[in-house]
């Protein structure tokens, strides 16, 4: 990119890269003499270990690259600094009560997203003239198209509403920040200002949900976009299995892309024999000729013991009768493959199973691919979700309002942040369902995830509240049931890399916090035990090595392995094989 906008967006599916080609990008730019800002939107961002420094919610200079300094737009720290502005504007006047009353209004998961886009739009909208570009590393696909989609949504709403959003409080002053959200939706709509860069791999799903993406940001008025494949494999030799598999599935992926995607500008990054840990590496992953990083020699023991496989989780899981089962991590690790198997293996071992997700952008109908009877698959889809809180709330309190209340109640609930709440209900809903059979939930990736803890925290602390008030004691909340371990099982998926690891420990780290202890860690896509002499995937499992050593060291209380496939577990076939017991298990790439 020789002559980049000043706003750059890079968004994708979970774990394609976004957060190495970003930063990449962002140092690239620093050391050509820039002044660079480089944004994390992704509430489980990981560039404090990718470049060795504490974020924070202001720009935090990066040693080592002059001219480049970061910021994380941390949702619980966006929230509570909107929150601080809205109690201020209330004035002295205001009594500790009606403080107090304001504050629990503003305590929910759509204050949060809200605070968030607050911060995001001050960055659109001229409020960092000392920066020559700022780079946006995004959250996975769903919530970043969220994200974009509200400077319209925002904007229509706020049209010719001169009361605000009740949503967000009577003081919330949100019809003030008209202006700034207006400016966000030019500037991400000029494309003289911005360009959208979709991150993808040689892999079907990515570049389908790419395609998609692409498709709705061209519906937003986004038009400038870019594409980035990130991760391009070629085998050094085609006698290597393992190494002229991968690099066959890629090619396939990539002769198969959809013409929108061909019609676009196109980069292609090739797969690198190390982690994008550190200014050094990440200065070599865009850099031509030979890699500078050696990675260390690496010997692989012969173990004594079989890594245990998704299929003795299956047995584990199905002893105990009913239940929720909840599968959780960053995005990209297979979390879809994980929940989708799971279901099926709960069906084939005689139980009766609902298998739904949180995933906005929704991935289990292509991950079966078929019909399985005493297996029920659905999915939380916001815009579904929201009409029908939107019906229920209308019919509810309709009877007692003249035309004018009724119209008044219904342009509040027009609001964007009844998506959030909507979708809160939904989930609630599903959870509520484990008391008698078996649920699989697919989690959006963690950070969408843990807003959604948030929301089923504030549910939770709400509740209990009011029916204190009322002397009544015994209420059973989603988060309730969330911390009961007979209840709820928490499944952490990661792959054995750095990145995934650490998020998954952070996102156990939170759970914790909330009271929620994880179940299980499942360690997918290992080629530990594979046998290829690839040199560049030889040097890579030394890393991968490194990453199990973690987790034996204390991070998984018990670890189940998914080896590296030849073919994608996609279809039930597929994922039937991943959850019976094998004879022998060829371990090789998916």
């Amino acid at each position: 990119m020789k002559h980049p906008t000043r706003f750059l967006f890079f968004t994708g599916k979970g774990g394609v890269g976004k957060t190495s080609l970003s930063t990449a990008i962002a140092v690239s730019l620093a050391d050509a003499g820039k002044k660079v800002l480089l944004v994390s939107t992704d509430a489980a961002s990981n560039l404090d270990e990718m470049l060795g420094i504490e974020l924070r919610n202001t720009p935090v200079p990066v040693p080592g690259a002059p001219g480049l300094s970061v910021l994380n737009i941390d949702p619980d720290n966006a929230a509570e600094s909107y929150r601080q502005r809205v109690l201020a504007q209330m004035g002295a006047s205001a009594g500790a009560e009606e403080l107090s009353t304001v504050r629990e209004q503003l305590s929910g998961a759509c204050t949060t997203e809200i605070a968030s886009f607050d911060e995001f739009s001050s960055l659109l909208s001229g409020n960092t003239e000392t920066y020559d570009h700022i780079i946006f590393d995004t959250a996975p696909t769903g919530h970043t198209l969220r994200l974009l989609s509200l400077p319209k949504a925002w904007t229509g709403f706020l049209q010719g509403n001169d009361r605000g959003a009740s949503c967000l409080g009577p003081h919330s002053g949100l019809k003030m920040q008209e202006v700034r959200f207006k400016a966000a939706l030019e500037a991400l709509s000029d494309p003289a200002k911005t360009t959208v860069i979709l991150v993808t791999r040689p892999d079907r799903g990515a570049i389908a949900e790419a395609a998609h993406t692409s498709d709705e940001l061209r519906e937003l008025g986004l038009n400038n976009q870019r594409l980035a494949i990130n991760g391009v494999f070629r085998a050094s030799a085609r006698t290597d299995a393992v190494a002229r598999s991968i690099e066959d599935l890629g090619q396939q992926a990539l002769d198969a892309m959809p013409a929108s995607l061909r019609e676009l500008p196109q980069d292609r990054i090739p797969l690198r024999p190390f982690d994008t840990v550190g200014l050094p590496a990440l200065r070599a992953l865009l850099a031509t000729g030979a890699s500078p990083i050696e990675a260390p020699t690496l010997s692989i023991p012969v173990a004594g013991d079989q890594p245990q496989g998704l299929d003795a989780l299956a047995d584990e899981l199905a002893a105990t009768g009913h239940g929720l089962i909840m599968v959780m991590g960053k995005g990209g690790v297979g979390k879809t493959t994980v929940a989708a198997a799971l279901a099926l293996g709960l069906v084939e071992r005689g139980k009766t199973v609902h298998l739904s997700t949180t995933d906005p952008a929704a991935h289990l109908a292509g991950t079966l691919h078929g019909d399985v009877p005493g297996l029920h698959v659905s999915r939380i889809d916001p815009k579904v979700e929201t009409q029908r809180y939107i019906d229920k709330i209308m019919s509810a309190r309709s009877p007692g309002l003249d035309a004018a209340g009724q119209a008044l109640l219904l342009e509040d609930l027009q609001s964007p942040c009844t998506e959030e709440v909507a979708v809160f209900h939904a989930f609630s809903r599903i959870v509520s369902e484990a008391r008698s059979a078996f649920v699989v939930l697919d989690t959006a990736p963690t950070g969408h995830s843990m807003l959604l803890m948030d929301a089923t925290g504030a549910y939770h602390r709400q509740m209990t509240q009011e029916f204190a008030g009322q002397g009544i004691s015994r209420i059973v909340t989603p988060l309730m049931r969330l911390q009961d371990a007979s209840y709820t099982r928490i499944i952490l998926v990661t792959l054995p890399e750095v990145t995934p690891v650490s998020q998954a420990a952070a996102l156990q780290a939170d759970l914790r916090r909330a009271g929620i202890e994880p179940y299980a860690w499942v360690l997918n896509k290992s080629v530990l035990a594979a046998g290829t002499s690839d040199p560049l995937l030889l040097a890579r499992l030394a890393g991968e090595r490194l990453q199990m050593e973690r987790l034996a060291a204390g991070l998984a209380r018990r670890m189940f392995t998914i080896p590296w496939l030849t073919t994608p577990p996609i279809g039930l076939a597929a994922l039937s094989a991943l959850i019976r017991k094998p004879s022998a298990v060829a371990v090789t790439p998916s």
